[in-house]
């Protein structure tokens, strides 16, 4: 199956913490080891401005670094600021453009040249009835045209479910997902929340990614870590303290 893929380029932070860098490669070792199977892999959040952006497609960067066939599908089409914060230059189409059969799927990936194994198909323009589009035929033609591409990875960065029901209704096509939630911000009732939204869908748990960290602050971090996994760890299992263990901190969205 052909596509046409337009090159841009994306504008990205300085890759000089190694800290953060070694956390997202643990996190996609950890997810590796979640079975053979898991290829589709939606990212959500409690609400907005946890870092689930960020995190989503930085995990699908280095999963591409792997050797990874890889694509990042921009799901967040009511407010995905993707193509602000990497300064993309140019018109570019979307998800929305897509579900609304404005464009053809096959002429909807992106590609940046210095980034070997990412595909990326962005979110496209504001669209005011995401559920409506979620749950229309198009978005199963997306889904099963993407599995003919025969991706061994692809990252769905997903609207915070603690806040829209999109996240809710795209597990249909997610084989697992990871919860990001922002350290001493997100609540143990938010998490509660929104863990039990994805509970409900029947989609695969594959744990926490406990994000913006302040590694400065002394014991703290081991004692908010030792919090939540004492709480959640042992009934949600060994992801949960894996994926809460290795994160850092992010002032990205």
């Amino acid at each position: 199956m052909m596509i046409n893929k337009h090159e841009v380029t994306l504008k990205l932070a300085p890759d000089d913490d190694f800290r953060y860098s070694e956390a997202l490669r643990t996190l996609r070792t950890n997810l590796m080891f979640s079975g053979s199977k898991m290829r589709n892999i939606l990212i959500t959040s409690t609400s907005p401005n946890e870092g689930k952006s960020t995190t989503s497609f930085e995990l699908a960067r280095v999963f591409a670094e792997s050797g990874k066939k890889t694509l990042y599908l921009d799901c967040d089409i009511r407010k995905s600021e993707f193509i602000s914060v990497h300064q993309i230059q140019g018109e570019t189409v979307g998800l929305s453009q897509i579900l609304t059969g404005q464009v053809r799927i096959e002429d909807s990936f992106y590609t940046d040249p210095h980034m070997p194994n990412l595909d990326m198909i962005f979110a496209g323009p504001y669209s005011p009835n995401p559920t409506e589009l979620f749950e229309d035929e198009m978005c199963d033609k997306l889904f099963q045209f993407i599995k003919e591409l025969d991706y061994d990875v692809v990252i769905l960065d997903t609207a915070p479910i603690g806040t829209v029901i999109d996240a809710a209704i795209l597990t249909r096509y997610a084989d697992g997902a990871a919860l990001v939630i922002e350290s001493e911000v997100t609540s143990r009732r938010l998490f509660q929340r929104a863990k039990e939204q994805l509970d409900k869908t029947g989609v695969r748990f594959l744990g926490v990614i406990l994000n913006k960290v302040n590694m400065t602050k002394g014991g703290y971090y081991n004692r908010y870590y030792n919090k939540y996994y004492s709480k959640y760890g042992k009934k949600y299992g060994k992801q949960y303290a894996r994926y809460a263990k290795y994160e850092r901190s992010s002032d990205e969205k």
